[in-house]
């Protein structure tokens, strides 16, 4: 899709809303400061790293649907590590109960009060680990706070700490003593994808990291300047044919034939969000068409329900409608 940028350029953006050219400038070195310092650690391409960094700066969550043993815990705390915050790792299994991740009250003898104890989800970065083995119920609690970034327990609302990303891993190919995600669940993840096997010269080189023990990555920024930038990716100019590309892709993965139900509006607004932030990795105060069918492959084809005899076939449905998807003039 290469030739419509020049259509979309920065004459249409506002001044006074559209980042300065300096904020995009220091948000690219800081993006690639941070996605430097976590491939020091983590053996995967660059394009499974920026995946990951889109989720976080697009204040999304980011669901890894791969093997075990390929570097998705590694990847979370090489994030958090890199932006100065907490890493929490949730086992999910199926005697796992809700308050095991929100926390609970107890009560404090010395004190004779109540004092609450909270549980893993109250961390800067999340890895559920196996989430689909996990109940129902207990994959429900991580709904609120993925979506409102708090937790209801006994009825008091307690804000989590900003910023705030899930990382969640399941297992796709094992379904015994497992739970599918609830398409309410997928919809909250604002991308989706798997770490991939590596290479013979790429496993060569995780040996030769972890052959004197797994190395760690340091803090290149803190998480003050993650939430500053995640403001500046809202700030990303969307114009209306842009926001019009979104709608007609949302539109005509639902009329796919292989598809039950196709991209919600609310998964359109998670692909205006990601696009912004891919506009932002690349320099530009202002989202392109050609953003949006970057990341609608990670965005769409996890939010697809697709009919019977269909279901492994979600990411060539969203790459036939990208196909047959033309960019509003």
């Amino acid at each position: 899709m290469t030739g419509v940028v020049s259509i979309f350029d920065s004459a249409q953006q506002d001044p006074a809303q559209a980042p300065a050219q300096d904020e995009i400038r220091r948000f690219v070195g800081d993006v690639e400061s941070v996605a430097s310092n976590i491939s020091r650690v983590v053996v995967a391409s660059g394009d499974r790293v920026r995946l990951a960094l889109i989720g976080l700066f697009g204040q999304g969550h980011v669901l890894l649907e791969d093997l075990p043993g390929v570097g998705k815990t590694l990847l979370g705390k090489s994030i958090a590590r890199s932006i100065d915050c907490e890493f929490k790792r949730i086992q999910f299994t199926p005697d796992l109960l809700p308050s095991d991740i929100t926390g609970t009250t107890v009560y404090d003898m010395q004190s004779s009060q109540f004092r609450f104890v909270p549980g893993p989800i109250f961390a800067n970065v999340v890895l559920a680990d196996e989430l689909n083995r996990a109940g129902p119920r207990t994959q429900s609690a991580l709904l609120e706070a993925m979506a409102e970034f708090q937790v209801s327990v006994e009825g008091d609302v307690r804000k989590l700490p900003q910023p705030f990303l899930v990382i969640a891993t399941q297992n796709m190919l094992e379904s015994h003593g497992t739970f599918p995600l609830p398409d309410s669940q997928k919809d909250r993840f604002l991308v989706s994808m798997g770490m991939g096997m590596p290479s013979a010269d790429q496993e060569a080189e995780i040996l030769l990291r972890s052959q004197h023990g797994m190395p760690e990555a340091t803090a290149v920024m803190t998480g003050e300047r993650v939430t500053e930038m995640q403001a500046l990716v809202r700030r990303i100019e969307v114009s209306l044919p842009v926001r019009q590309y979104i709608v007609n892709l949302c539109r005509t993965s639902r009329s796919h034939p292989d598809v039950s139900h196709g991209v919600s509006p609310r998964g359109g607004a998670a692909l205006q969000r990601a696009a912004q932030c891919q506009a932002a990795f690349s320099g530009r105060n202002f989202a392109t068409p050609d953003d949006v069918a970057a990341v609608a492959p990670s965005v769409m084809a996890h939010r697809l329900m697709m009919k019977p005899g269909f279901e492994e076939a979600a990411a060539v449905a969203v790459a036939e409608t990208i196909e047959s998807t033309k960019v509003p003039a």
